[in-house]
């Protein structure tokens, strides 16, 4: 059976997906506390690390097959507004040379690198990416969406595979899955307000929502849409706060945490934290289990 181990688990969406095609995950870090103890709660099996990968032994990590590895994204990201030239930003970015070190260590057959688009604009790419082929390394370019793999959510991503091969590898990727498949749509059981209390910026776009979809459809608080998004449609990019509402009728209520984790394809059963922040922040910054899932088996199938 193919290992594997994740840089930067997170929420482990990575871990999720990459078990569902069959890997057996062997060890995953990340630098958040609150993140290893959900993760270890969700894969007990897995051999857990709570530290700064930037300072990691990696002498000490198992053996294993494939690196998993979503290096921060907040430093790359333009929509980071001001917040992309902080030094905290450059401290983000730089987490990507982890997986250099890594894989220097090991040497591993495959990598599998998720980010933001962004990634590839980072005025370090140039020097990452020749780093990744000085180690012997050919990189495979993937710009994915999430609603192509499964996903009932428009989530754009980048995918590095880095292979010991001459020339990158080529993915044959597998439809989109509308929003409607998740949500709650009854009106019982949920804390509703009535769009008439909320700020004009919102009413005008449940006004253009209805006239576009009807009484039952979806808000996002920003972003590029100015008139709801049809629930028959994939649900836009979960993020870390508090930017989807669902609008039945003059009510109107942001989506639950049950909600937007099944908006990631995390399973039903999944463990997370009490505080709903927190929580929040795992499920926005997580990598979908079934984009991974099918991101894995398409690797393994052309590696």
């Amino acid at each position: 059976m193919v290992r594997g181990i994740d840089l930067f688990a997170g929420a482990g969406g990575t871990t999720s997906g990459a078990k569902m095609a069959g890997v057996r995950m062997v060890w995953a870090a990340n630098h958040n506390r609150t993140a290893v103890d959900y993760h270890e709660i969700n894969h007990p099996e897995v051999k857990h690390a709570h530290q700064d990968l930037q300072q990691a032994n990696w002498a000490l990590v198992p053996d294993h097959d494939i690196v998993f590895a979503s290096p921060c994204c907040q430093g790359h990201s333009r929509a980071a507004g001001k917040k992309h030239r902080s030094k905290q930003a450059d401290i983000s970015r730089s987490t990507a040379w982890a997986v250099v070190s890594c894989l220097e260590a090991h040497r591993t057959p495959v990598a599998i690198i998720e980010n933001v688009t962004d990634f590839l604009r980072w005025e370090l790419y140039g020097a990452w990416s020749m780093a990744m082929n000085s180690l012997g390394y050919s990189l495979s370019i993937n710009q994915i969406n999430a609603k192509t793999l499964q996903v009932p959510q428009s989530r754009e991503r980048l995918f590095i595979v880095a292979t010991r091969s001459q020339n990158p590898i080529e993915l044959k990727l597998p439809t989109s899955i509308p929003a409607r498949n998740f949500l709650d749509l009854n009106l019982e059981g949920h804390k509703w307000d009535k769009v008439e209390n909320r700020v004009l910026a919102t009413r005008n776009r449940v006004k253009n929502g209805r006239k576009a979809f009807g009484d039952i459809f979806l808000d996002a608080a920003y972003g590029l849409e100015r008139g709801g998004r049809s629930i028959d449609k994939p649900l836009g990019t979960v993020t870390c706060t508090n930017k989807h509402s669902l609008v039945i009728g003059d009510l109107i209520r942001p989506l639950t945490i049950k909600e937007l984790a099944a908006a990631q394809t995390f399973d039903s059963n999944y463990q997370w934290p009490e505080a709903k922040t927190i929580t929040k922040t795992m499920i926005g910054n997580a990598v979908p289990p079934n984009m991974a899932k099918e991101i894995t088996l398409a690797v393994l199938a052309a590696a």
